[in-house]
């Protein structure tokens, strides 16, 4: 009996058939895609070195793909065991091929990113590769630099630079020539110079305007130029059928313009030299980029060079001109002293020559001033006595003037009385004034120390020229004198706009001030007071005399003593006022022993000296004879000789006082002054000995006291001055006796 009952547990066949006819479809499509991917691989790996295998390989697959694509269209009946395990196995590769064609999607990127960094890894290492060949080309074109500049640098001079440079650039490059062309005077032309082998005349020269020239000069980079270029054409003519690769390059050259020690020179651009190097004909050689390199640095190393060089040969050219003018201005010098010491001996002599007859004249004409004489007599022996002192001033003048100049003339400073000094200034100009009828007074401020320290002699001496100076301007009126303590806020004048005080502790400035009522000063004549030999141009000052040295003096002495003076005055008519300011010291005590000097103020004191036994030693019969007078006039028992050794000879205990007369070497009066003290060792034996003498110098004084001497009077003497010398000397030795 048939059973028409249906198996569930199996599908259909055609159910069957379907899953076969899919899975076939999918194993197609994912052999198909699997070569696409493949070949998307192989196109993308530029490094994957087996690419005939992936060829292979794709064939294969896609010929299975195309197997199961053949298999949807033949299909057979097969008994259900064999259609279950086809489709089963359909089914595994089906599943098996799709996922590894939707794996081969995901790892495919994955596999070229690494070939990518390897690629990537390749380039790098082929950089640092290039990197490192440059660094070594840079390390030994260093070197080479190096060494170059070490050659170049080591000397100063230009040729042995520039011939180093050559040599050193053709061994270290391998030049078959190598030359430099530098600028001529004109600039217009280029002129060999050196060369490497001197197979070109030095000399030679091309125009400067020419393109390869101009090329090479509008860069600073070593530039390639033509072998036929005119620069270029040093080798000689041979068979050589291809000519080496030249290059130049411009070498900046320092122009020195009007160059001083203590400046920078002057750079002048568009000045170079040109440098060509030529590489080996007949050959395949290049240059390359490190050698171009080397070119320029070179280039560079020289031009420092060069510039140290032309700096150097131009300070040594500066130091040979210095040298000639020091040796100008030293010679200049020397002949400048010699000529100072020649003056200052002129007038040291002239000083003592004419010192000796003055002291002739005013001696015998104050002893005749002495004698009865009518009115008219005695008028001409005043007149006498008047010019001769005029001429012994004058005399003064250009002697402190000579000093002043020379810078010999020293302040010789000590302690005196300051108000004293300005009562005997009033004493001496009264008498003087009183002829002419004017009124003099003086104020001295109740601040102004009693005492200072300073030279007392050339302060006077600023005092009574200045007070004499308003006497003799003034016909009629009075001259008033002050004196003041300066504050320092006023010691800054507006019209002594170069005066820098600076008062201390131990010292203060001293304000002076002489204002008269006489002719006046205009204003163009104000400036020219101070100047030598200088006087105003108006007719009553030129009918006052004088000889135009006083206010010189005085502004060069109140400028020693570390002040200033002015005159003002508002014209001609309308009288005048002088003004200036000393630097005095404080005393640190007010009794100081007396200076052997003799300062020979008038005072009272002994009028005549009877008895008193004088020796006077002269050589000059006239100076001889004329002290001899003044002396025997004041009573004194006085005997006379010529010399030295005349005077030894009749010298005994009895002569109180000697007056030696001092000529200008002055080295025998110096020995009889030894030979006195020798033969008369006991104090009250020992006669006073005074120099009588013409030489004003500071420093003969000294020597004179310091050989024993015990005062210096300076000539001329009259009859007062005598008479106080010994009135003083007598009582500084009854002085020390008692002491």
């Amino acid at each position: 009996m048939d059973c028409n009952c249906i198996e569930p547990q199996w599908p259909p066949d055609d159910l069957l058939m379907k899953y076969q006819y899919i899975s076939d479809f999918f194993i197609a499509l994912a052999y198909f895609s699997i070569p696409l991917e493949l070949i998307y691989f192989v196109k993308k790996s530029a490094v994957f070195p087996y690419r005939w295998v992936l060829v292979q390989f794709g064939a294969f697959i896609v010929l299975c793909g195309a197997t199961h694509l053949i298999n949807l269209w033949t299909f057979n009946v097969h008994t259900r065991t064999v259609a279950m395990v086809m489709t089963t196995a359909k089914v595994l590769t089906a599943a098996v091929s799709c996922a590894t064609a939707l794996m081969l999607v995901h790892i495919i990127p994955d596999l070229l990113s690494v070939k990518t960094r390897e690629l990537f890894l390749k380039n790098k290492a082929a950089e640092l590769d290039r990197e490192m060949g440059i660094i070594r080309t840079q390390e030994e074109t260093g070197r080479h630099v190096r060494m170059l500049t070490h050659e170049i640098r080591s000397t100063l001079n230009r040729h042995t630079i520039l011939k180093t440079t050559l040599v050193e650039l053709g061994r270290t490059l391998g030049l078959e020539e190598c030359a430099l062309w530098m600028p001529t005077r004109s600039g217009l032309e280029l002129q060999l110079s050196y060369t490497l082998h001197h197979q070109n005349p030095v000399g030679f020269t091309v125009p400067i305007q020419s393109p390869a020239i101009n090329q090479v000069f509008s860069t600073n980079r070593a530039v390639k130029i033509s072998p036929n270029s005119p620069v270029a054409r040093l080798r000689p003519a041979s068979g050589k059928y291809m000519l080496g690769e030249v290059v130049a390059v411009r070498v900046p050259l320092l122009h020195l313009n009007n160059f001083q020690i203590y400046d920078w020179p002057e750079l002048t651009t568009k000045r170079y030299a040109l440098m060509v190097l030529m590489l080996p004909s007949d050959s395949a050689r290049q240059w390359h980029v490190h050698e171009l390199e080397l070119v320029e640095v070179v280039a560079d190393q020289v031009a420092v060079a060069l510039s140290h060089a032309a700096i150097l040969e131009e300070s040594m050219r500066a130091r040979d001109l210095l040298m000639e003018q020091n040796v100008a201005l030293d010679h200049a010098r020397r002949e400048a002293e010699t000529a100072v010491r020649a003056r200052n001996d002129f007038l040291a002599v002239m000083n003592h020559e004419m010192r000796t007859p003055m002291h002739a004249i005013i001696a015998l004409s104050s002893l005749l001033q002495e004698t009865d004489l009518t009115p008219e007599q005695r008028l001409m022996v005043e007149t006498i006595l008047k010019s001769s002192n005029l001429l012994a001033t004058l005399i003064n003048d250009v002697l402190d003037l000579s000093r002043l100049e020379d810078g010999s003339l020293e302040l010789d400073s000590a302690s005196f009385n300051l108000h004293s000094l300005f009562k005997e200034v009033l004493n001496l100009i009264k008498p003087v004034a009183s002829v002419k009828r004017l009124y003099v007074t003086l104020s001295l401020s109740s601040d102004l120390p009693e005492y200072a320290v300073g030279d007392e002699k050339r302060l006077m001496q600023i005092i009574l020229n200045i007070v004499g100076n308003a006497v003799k301007f003034s016909k009629e009126g009075s001259i008033s004198i002050s004196a003041t303590m300066a504050k320092p806020d006023s010691l800054r004048d507006p019209r002594a706009p170069n005066f820098f005080p600076l008062p201390g502790d131990n010292n203060f400035y001293m304000r002076v001030q002489v204002k008269d009522t006489g002719i006046g000063i205009s204003q163009q004549d104000i400036p020219k007071l101070f100047t030598k030999f200088a006087e105003s141009q108006s007719p009553a000052s030129r009918n006052s005399g004088g000889s135009g040295l006083g206010l010189a003096i005085c502004k060069r002495f109140v400028n020693l003593m570390e002040g200033n003076i002015w005159i003002e005055s508002e014209g001609v008519g309308k009288g005048s006022t002088a003004i200036f300011y000393v630097k005095l010291g404080l005393p640190v005590r007010l009794n100081e022993s007396r200076l052997p000097h003799l300062r020979l103020q008038p005072k009272l004191g002994q009028t005549s000296f009877p008895g008193l036994k004088v020796l006077v030693i002269d050589d000059n019969s006239v100076s001889r004879t004329a002290t001899k007078g003044l002396l025997v006039h004041l009573g004194c028992d006085v005997t006379t000789v010529s010399s030295g050794e005349e005077c030894l000879r009749v010298i005994t205990k009895d002569y109180k006082v000697v007056f030696m007369d001092v000529s200008l070497p002055g080295t025998e009066s110096y020995n009889v002054a030894r030979f006195i003290h020798d033969k008369f060792p006991k104090r009250h034996e020992k006669p006073l000995i005074v120099a009588l003498t013409g030489n004003t110098d500071k420093s003969a004084k000294e020597n004179l006291l310091r050989v024993g001497m015990d005062a210096v009077i300076l000539k001329p003497v009259s009859v007062e001055k005598m008479r106080i010398a010994l009135s003083e000397l007598l009582d500084h030795k009854k002085d020390v006796h008692e002491a």
